[in-house]
């Protein structure tokens, strides 16, 4: 029997997308041609993982911030597109607290025959496995679960890690002194310090001795601008896709940042990371993957499992009550000091192994 032409359907963030990457590689040895359906904040992420032959573009009505209304005319379109590509099996992802029922049942009209998704709502005839994820499982780890479940295994000498594509060489952009990376910012407010907050500790950074570099989007420049100030190089809006921003983080002894893309994508070139965790969501299930990093944040906060994209807290304290000291240890925890350098601004990271610790107010 050949092997299936298979879809993948991740239809969330750039950083959802990243954390699927290890199932997306799974699927990709047991079948003959993988596709990968996203949405449109999804495929500078996709375009990044190995073992995607072609990506698919829909932007869903149940799912992301701000969804548009969809109509019968797009999702013909969508129904038309999947039913050319004949294939023979899909898996749907989701987070814990979604549904894949809506993308099990478009499959259906397009005549894809074999449809697995974590689900717990009843799905009648639309999935061949209504898979059930393990309690508290990591956003990866319940995604392998699943492929593997259905019948996909990572190959032989696959770690299971998140990877990208190898990145570029920035060195043009960052200079080629020894930097860490500050993300200021994120695509919900909730997850990243405020714009005060992320300027106080870009100059308690640089006063410690580390060369700083700021990164955002074009959207961001404002921000990075601001948290920059005289005491980091800016790269907002410089770094013009996120290949180049894997570069970027790639060459960082550690990066600070939000629960956001960045974080994972750090993950996935092998850079330390200072995780600025807001608990709006569960720490279990995204925190850094498989990377040495550190969880800064009150995880007990009031805030805590809401999802809440705006702080419901006066005064974010979740997040602004992270010291700089915090920062600081957390960066000592992650990075090598460099004998010759004799400060904390030099050297390369550590090639330690994974582990995970917590840091910050009351954890």
């Amino acid at each position: 029997m050949s092997a299936p032409r298979t879809l993948v359907v991740r239809l969330d963030s750039a950083g959802d997308v990243l954390l699927s990457g290890p199932a997306v590689r799974a699927v990709a040895a047991g079948s003959s041609y993988t596709a990968l359906l996203c949405g449109s904040s999804g495929i500078a992420a996709a375009r990044l993982l190995p073992g995607v032959d072609r990506i698919l573009v829909h932007d869903a009505a149940w799912v992301g911030l701000r969804p548009a209304r969809t109509s019968r005319e797009e999702c013909d379109m969508l129904v038309d597109a999947l039913a050319a590509e004949h294939f023979d099996r899909a898996v749907i992802l989701v987070s814990y607290h979604q549904s894949p029922l809506p993308a099990a049942l478009l499959l259906a009209m397009a005549g894809v025959p074999s449809v697995a998704a974590d689900c717990e709502d009843y799905p009648g005839s639309l999935l061949a496995l209504r898979h059930h994820r393990l309690p508290g499982r990591h956003e990866t780890e319940a995604a392998l679960d699943l492929v593997r479940d259905f019948g996909f295994a990572l190959p032989a000498g696959d770690d299971g890690a998140l990877r990208v594509g190898a990145p570029p060489d920035t060195t043009r952009l960052t200079g080629p002194e020894p930097y860490v990376v500050l993300h200021p910012g994120a695509a919900v407010a909730a997850r990243s310090w405020s714009p005060d907050r992320a300027a106080r500790a870009c100059a308690a950074l640089h006063a410690a001795g580390h060369r700083v570099v700021i990164t955002g989007s074009a959207a961001e420049k404002e921000l990075t601008s601001r948290v920059a100030g005289r005491h980091a190089l800016d790269l907002g809006g410089v770094t013009t896709d996120l290949h180049e921003l894997a570069g970027v983080l790639a060459g960082a002894r550690a990066v600070v940042t939000g629960n956001t893309g960045p974080a994972h994508l750090a993950a996935a070139v092998g850079t330390p990371v200072a995780c600025l965790f807001a608990p709006v969501v569960p720490a279990e299930r995204w925190r850094p993957y498989r990377v040495p990093h550190v969880l800064l944040g009150d995880q007990h906060a009031a805030c805590a499992g809401s999802r809440a994209r705006d702080c419901p807290v006066a005064g974010h304290p979740c997040l602004d009550s992270v010291t700089d000291a915090d920062v600081l240890a957390a960066l000592e925890s992650l990075i090598a000091p460099d004998p010759a350098a004799g400060r904390a601004g030099g050297g390369r990271p550590h090639p330690a192994q994974p582990r995970e610790t917590e840091r910050g107010a009351n954890v």
